[in-house]
């Protein structure tokens, strides 16, 4: 089954040449069945580079979803056209009424900002409270999940001395989670950021460490109490992301070193070796696949009952 976008968002062609089944709303609506309704609170300032990322994964799975874009409601993008805004992009403020299956919140490139300091965390606040009673499932990416575990948890983003940056090997904790079907015992991921939760902190909340790494820390974690998970490091980045933000940097004269890992033999020269998308694909599906297993089909009762992902249903 395809993934529903507008026609005219640049992800459809993207996606369309790469292979991915891709279906316009119009069709969409042709179609006798339940699609299900993610939504993409994208944080990230390139929004096309991040939304067309994270529409490949999600819509690789043989399941039809419908994707909605999602923007901060007074946040301004300055690095996207507002037209590009205007046509596919809903406010918080406009869909808060409606429920979700599922909702990913993307990374921001604020880590270095205490999180009271970003100005729209009022808001986001909002919206992580939200997720309990409107969405079944959600997914917080690198500040992302950060925020949500600062939000629910308190547990605090610390800033490293040196930035993880390159590809690095993460270790598989709980081969027996449904969001790990199908991993090696470690993989290959992008890493880009300049802060980090820790071990202790996340386990001493009731969070659960999936995919960890003793050089990089936490990479995927899972916070069943709040049916969610959030990843720190990047399995959505394409091939070249790493350097363009590479060449970004020494363009800008700002010290970086070479991302490690990432070019054979660590020579920029050299074109990048994507060493994490099929691992990329395997838990962005695991994860759509839970959503499918567990929500409820009359998507209204999603927040008036009690699921525990992979569990039993209790009603409130």
């Amino acid at each position: 089954m395809p993934i529903t976008l507008p026609r005219d968002l640049p992800a459809y062609n993207v996606l369309g040449s790469e292979g991915v089944m891709v279906m316009s709303d119009a069709d969409a609506t042709r179609q006798d069945i339940r699609a299900l309704r993610i939504g993409l609170l994208n944080l990230m300032p390139m929004k096309i580079t991040t939304e067309t990322q994270f529409a490949r994964l999600i819509g690789a799975t043989p399941l039809q979803i419908d994707l909605t874009l999602i923007r901060m409601t007074e946040h301004k993008s300055r690095h996207t056209a507002p037209e590009h805004m205007e046509s596919f992009y809903r406010t918080f403020q406009e869909v808060k009424d409606q429920k979700f299956d599922g909702l990913i919140i993307t990374g921001s490139p604020i880590e270095h900002l205490p999180f009271e300091e970003v100005t729209y965390w009022d808001e986001l606040r909002e919206i992580m409270d939200w997720t309990q009673t409107n969405v079944h499932s959600t997914f917080g990416v690198c500040w992302g999940g950060m925020a949500m575990a600062w939000h629910f948890h308190k547990v605090h983003k610390h800033i490293l001395p040196q930035k993880h940056f390159g590809c690095f090997r993460v270790q598989n904790e709980d081969p027996s989670s449904p969001y790990l079907r199908g991993f090696s015992d470690d993989c290959v991921i992008p890493v880009s950021r300049w802060t980090e939760v820790r071990r202790d902190e996340v386990e001493a909340a009731g969070m659960r460490v999936l995919l960890g790494s003793e050089e990089t820390g936490p990479c995927l974690i899972e916070d069943k109490a709040h049916r969610a998970i959030h990843i720190f490091n990047h399995f959505e980045y394409d091939s070249d992301t790493l350097q363009k933000e590479y060449e970004r940097d020494v363009a800008n004269g700002t010290p970086i070193n070479v991302p490690g890992n990432y070019y054979p033999d660590d020579d920029p020269s050299r074109a990048p070796v994507n060493h994490w998308r099929s691992h990329a694909h395997l838990l962005y599906g695991n994860w759509i696949n839970e959503i499918y297993q567990t929500t409820p089909f009359d998507m209204s009762l999603i927040g008036t009952h009690r699921q525990v992902l992979g569990g039993p249903t209790e009603q409130l």
